[in-house]
């Protein structure tokens, strides 16, 4: 994340915005960018996409390396984020390259955490799990995932899932669309 709020500030500075510019193009608060360009914030997904709107930057720009790109992305590279909507933990395995068609994320649940409201939107998904259980409802089906199972479906049915157990679940997830290109 810290190279994600180095980006964030020196693009602040070639634009020649101020930190009221920057709240007034994105309806985050002064106090709120501050923090996250000193990297005491943490930032949702949503804001950075405001972010980037603002500064006319697709979302790629922060993860992307200022050296040259290369398709391997090695642990030290693997850096969480969070989904203003979710309390799960993401983690992106992939770079950008022309013509990507995948999305390929680490994703840690809480245990007991339960997402609020179903979702549906274009694309695929599926979902491995690596470690724990993850119960996962589609179109009303509910799908009982231990270590080592998986499942795949058309994310344009409604789909919700949650940690059922005393420990946190990870998944290893791939879907579509490519949401940061």
């Amino acid at each position: 994340m810290e190279e994600i709020f180095q980006k964030i500030k020196q693009l602040r500075f070639e634009q020649g915005m101020t930190l009221k510019d920057l709240s007034e193009k994105t309806d985050l608060s002064v106090s709120f960018l501050s923090q996250i360009e000193r990297g005491t914030s943490s930032l949702a997904i949503t804001s950075l996409k405001k972010i980037a709107d603002a500064f006319g930057v697709k979302m790629i720009h922060f993860f992307e390396e200022t050296e040259s790109l290369n398709y391997a992305v090695k642990k030290q590279d693997q850096k969480p984020f969070k989904i203003e909507s979710s309390d799960s933990t993401y983690i992106r395995l992939s770079n950008n390259f022309t013509d990507r068609k995948i999305e390929p994320f680490l994703v840690t649940i809480k245990p007991h955490q339960k997402e609020n409201e179903p979702v549906k939107h274009p694309g695929e998904e599926f979902y491995y799990v690596l470690k724990g259980a993850v119960l996962l409802t589609v179109d009303q089906t509910e799908y009982y995932l231990r270590e080592g199972e998986a499942v795949h479906f058309p994310s344009t049915l409604p789909h919700i899932w949650e940690n059922p157990l005393d420990q946190e679940t990870i998944l290893l997830s791939v879907i579509t669309p490519v949401i940061f290109n």
